[in-house]
């Protein structure tokens, strides 16, 4: 492996790690080398994301947690410091979209999405930043998404939440990359997950949804792979406070 992208070294921590975008990005680190703990809620998709990576020779633990209870995110921070040593990479990948009308928004769906979307990236990172800074080299990984910079139907709170992600993402790269720990974010464009079941579950819709790029496709998980292999290695040395939209060219049309 060439050792701009060798991760052999490190250690990651990915919450959301049972399905979707995050267990794809927990099972390409773990395959540059990478020691993985997988976050997420269900405790029997963990254990098939820990399957998965055994069978391809990678190393992986899991941590069963509801992210939103009180407490939750500081006790991750130790339970992942438990399994291989600190880690230097955070992914945070964990998230949700309630897809509401404007009307049927509430106080509590909107504090939800807020707090899981924007809020738990930066308090758990936040809680690892120590170690990092301790050790002089960190890598902090939020997923922002399309409505990062568009508005889509059914999505206000979310594409609030994830505007802020970009913003987030640039304002933890000013606080803490002079210690040495850079913090960018992947855009994924449309990609078949739980969280976008409503469109790949309707042919038209995935249809319309790859016509919209400039790839003539929908992406396919492994495409996160790369870029999430690229950020959290030395090869992403002097990248920090950069969101990397992997959409097939969705929001270059």
């Amino acid at each position: 492996m060439h050792p701009l992208f060798d991760l052999s070294a490190r250690v990651a921590l990915v919450t959301g790690a049972s399905s979707g975008i995050g267990r794809a990005i927990a099972t390409g680190l773990a395959s540059a080398g990478a020691a993985v703990v997988l976050a997420a809620r269900d405790r029997d998709r963990l254990a098939q994301a820990e399957r998965e990576i055994a069978d391809r020779s990678g190393r992986s633990a899991t941590v069963a947690v509801d992210l939103l209870v009180e407490g939750a995110v500081e006790e991750l921070a130790q339970a992942a410091a438990a399994a291989f040593g600190a880690p230097g990479i955070l992914v945070n990948a964990a998230g949700v979209n309630l897809r509401q009308p404007v009307d049927q928004i509430t106080r509590e769906s909107w504090s939800r999405t807020l707090d899981l979307n924007l809020g738990v990236p930066f308090f758990l990172a936040r809680s690892l930043v120590p170690a990092m800074r301790a050790g002089g080299w960190g890598r902090i990984i939020n997923i922002a998404s399309l409505q990062s910079r568009r508005a889509f139907p059914n999505g206000l709170p979310y594409g609030a939440s994830k505007g802020g992600v970009t913003q987030l993402t640039r304002a933890m790269a000013e606080a803490w990359s002079c210690d040495g720990i850079n913090c960018n974010a992947i855009g994924p464009g449309f990609f078949p997950t739980p969280l976008t079941a409503p469109v790949f579950d309707d042919p038209q819709l995935a249809a319309q949804a790859a016509a919209q790029t400039a790839s003539g496709r929908n992406g396919r998980l492994e495409d996160l792979h790369g870029v999430a292999i690229f950020l959290a290695a030395p090869a992403s040395d002097y990248i920090t406070g950069q969101t990397i939209f992997v959409d097939g060219g969705f929001t270059a049309k």
